[in-house]
């Protein structure tokens, strides 16, 4: 049995989905989230690194050197026989030098330019895979191999619904996300945001620096499995990209959760059929009918749950991609 260590963010807890997949797959898996730890440890954190540096009293590099430390001595302690990275740009060459000749893999669920990676940190990898098609391209041709790897849905997820008659978006707020979800309020379009970037309550308000409510009925953030029952139980769930080329993980999580999925890009025509497993929208005036339609057409919208997750289970899990990341290591 091949001795794993996948190296991760905590974000969101989608490292044990990744670290269950590789299990199936027969590996003695020990997984590292390099920014996790305890509630105490993660609150000595943010203000031994990040306030200050929020305030321009520290930089980033501190931060980065201690998580390298500890996650250096991860390896060493684990001696794994294939390393599997997630994002990792919070590790610098104290890190790298600790895993020399052990097959690397880099997974990228994020652009490279919202990254602190740069060419000395991608260097020491055998192999990075990316959602981003774009970065793919740029990445293709150093002495390295280069894949396509998209995120992706537990299988094992359980969802209870919560039912709602409320359009629901669960995520960050960005001006797009804003201006879409106050036009669709306004127009007498029942709505919800969730997360601390639109909730009102003033733990909320403080955290993310904000004097001013978010101007559409919103809720404070919900924990993963929590945020899926609520996107399961309402008529549909907005998935509204920014400037990405890769596709989130929501557009998976959508489609698993069986939720009616609106999404803002024609091409994820890549992964759903467009009108029988996802709907498409490309302004406010459709995302507008097609929210009204979720709303008093159940019969349409339970076809496209249906069909999205079946498509989900059968093309897009964990599983899916952990068998195309194993192919790196070469």
């Amino acid at each position: 049995m091949s001795r794993l260590l996948l190296i991760s963010p905590a974000f969101h807890g989608y490292w044990r989905s990744i670290a269950q997949a590789f299990t199936d797959l027969g590996y003695d898996v020990t997984a590292h989230p390099y920014d996790g730890g305890t509630k105490i440890e993660r609150v000595r954190r943010k203000v031994r690194y990040q306030i200050p540096e929020r305030l321009g009293l520290a930089t980033d590099a501190q931060q980065r050197r201690c998580i390298s430390e500890r996650t250096a001595s991860i390896v060493r302690r684990v001696r794994p026989d294939r390393l599997l990275v997630i994002k990792g740009d919070l590790l610098d060459a104290q890190f790298w030098d600790e895993f020399g000749p052990i097959p690397s893999v880099l997974w990228l669920y994020d652009e490279l330019r919202r990254t602190l990676h740069d060419d000395a940190s991608l260097a020491p990898y055998r192999a990075i895979a990316s959602y981003s098609h774009d970065d793919v391209a740029s990445l293709s041709g150093a002495l390295r191999s280069v894949a396509y790897v998209p995120l992706a849905f537990d299988q094992r997820t359980v969802v209870t619904p919560r039912q709602t008659n409320e359009i629901v978006f669960v995520g960050a707020r960005y001006p797009r996300r804003a201006q879409l979800l106050v036009d669709l309020s306004d127009r007498g379009i029942p709505v919800r945001a969730y997360g601390q970037d639109w909730s009102s309550h003033p733990v909320d308000m403080v955290r993310t620096y904000r004097y001013r409510p978010a101007g559409v009925p919103a809720a404070r953030t919900l924990a993963r499995a929590a945020a899926y029952d609520v996107m399961a139980g309402a008529p549909a769930t907005l998935n509204i990209h920014g400037d990405q080329d890769g596709f989130t993980m929501r557009t998976f999580e959508a489609g698993g959760i069986g939720a009616v999925h609106l999404v803002d890009r024609p091409d994820v025509q890549e992964f759903y059929e467009p009108g029988r497993e996802v709907a498409v929208f490309e302004n406010d005036d459709e995302l507008a009918d097609l929210s009204r339609r979720a709303i008093n057409d159940a019969a349409w919208g339970d076809g496209l749950r249906n069909a999205a997750r079946k498509r989900t289970l059968a093309e897009h899990t964990f599983t899916h991609r952990a068998r195309s990341l194993e192919t790196l290591w070469g």
